[in-house]
């Protein structure tokens, strides 16, 4: 699906969103899915190509005896990693039981306020686009604006916009762009009043951010090195964070990042919802998780027209007052746009 502009940070632009969408039927239920991955594994360590051997040869069979989602995990935590596949099976699972139980997601799951807070996230660009791009975002209002920072184009990215934006709630994501060597550049940017700093250090690590943290006076945010409540647990009693961007795709789906989110409000911490450049159907996922009460930042849930002309959904989310409110419908509650579902496949089949 073709991006609406190009998206950059430090490992690279995207301008297509390539997903395997992902449709459960039974009993007269349709629910859907859809993969976080992409074409290539820079991100993470999973790309489209794995997530769709993990789910052909073992997760699929495990989806097909219709598990609830708390005992899936249970049937596939043997499978060593492979969050992605896994949680693309795991929420095709939670929409096909709230579904079942005629509740939307939100009410399956339970606590939400009934909207999410909404933040943006620009991607590197010329400066007077990103400046350009902000002050639209404030004027449609988003609540947090967030930019995509590397090593060396930080301090020209970060003034201009402190600059012509001193005092509006400005976070940085530098992609794990840095290492231990680069802590007195990182420092610098104290300067900036910056709500949190996500991942400046290498995507695994949680070690060298707990010593950088000690020496910064911004809080750091930690989203790559996640992949686990048990992950989530020893960066905060390291000191590593102070804020977490929970994706369901990287932490295996919507349990553990329930389990995650209660581990940040046992140590006071901060948490929102991050996004993948979904489709309508993982944005739908993202709002429902976003506007649960234990969230306390603005996420990365804009509506789905920043990123795609025509998404698979013809529902689309819209932004009021720089919130967005949770699909009413049961399930994650979208409505297919079979024309450009087919005018976007390339590939389909049957896989279980």
């Amino acid at each position: 699906m073709p991006l609406i502009s190009p998206f950059t940070t430090s490992f690279g632009t995207d301008v297509n969103k390539d997903v395997y969408v992902f449709k459960l039927e039974h009993n007269g239920i349709t629910a859907y899915s859809e993969s976080v991955t992409d074409e290539n594994p820079f991100y993470g360590s999973e790309d489209n190509y794995t997530v769709f051997h993990i789910v052909k040869q073992y997760l699929a069979p495990v989806v097909k005896g219709l598990p609830e989602p708390d005992e899936f995990n249970e049937q596939v935590k043997f499978i060593k990693g492979n969050n992605m596949a896994k949680a693309s099976m795991e929420m095709l699972l939670y929409d096909y039981y709230a579904k079942a139980n005629k509740k939307s997601l939100v009410d399956y799951i339970g606590h939400s306020r009934g909207y999410a807070n909404v933040g943006i996230s620009l991607g590197m660009d010329d400066i007077n686009v990103t400046l350009k791009k902000i002050q639209e975002a404030l004027d449609r209002g988003y609540k947090r604006i967030k930019v995509k920072i590397m090593k060396g184009k930080e301090i020209g990215i970060l003034s201009a916009v402190r600059d012509n934006f001193p005092d509006i709630v400005l976070s940085a994501d530098a992609n794990s762009d840095y290492t231990e060597k680069d802590f007195d550049l990182i420092k610098k940017i104290d300067r900036y009043n910056l709500v949190y700093l996500e991942q400046p250090l290498y995507h695994d690590d949680i070690i060298y951010h707990s010593r950088l943290a000690k020496g910064l006076s911004t809080p750091l945010c930690l989203d790559e090195s996640i992949t686990s409540p048990e992950k989530a647990q020893k960066a905060f009693e390291m000191g590593a964070c102070k804020v977490i961007n929970i994706k369901e795709g990287r932490l295996g789906g919507i349990g553990n990042s329930l389990k995650v989110m209660g581990i940040v409000k046992e140590f006071k911490g901060h948490v929102w919802i991050g996004g993948m450049l979904e489709t309508g159907i993982g944005r739908s996922f993202n709002v429902s998780m976003a506007s649960l009460s234990d969230i306390n930042y603005p996420g990365d849930t804009s509506p789905n027209d920043k990123y795609f002309k025509n998404d698979i959904v013809k529902n689309p989310f819209t932004m009021e007052n720089g919130t967005i409110k949770p699909n009413k419908g049961t399930g994650i509650g979208v409505e297919i746009s079979e024309e450009y579902l087919k005018k976007y496949t390339v590939e389909e089949g049957i896989i279980a």
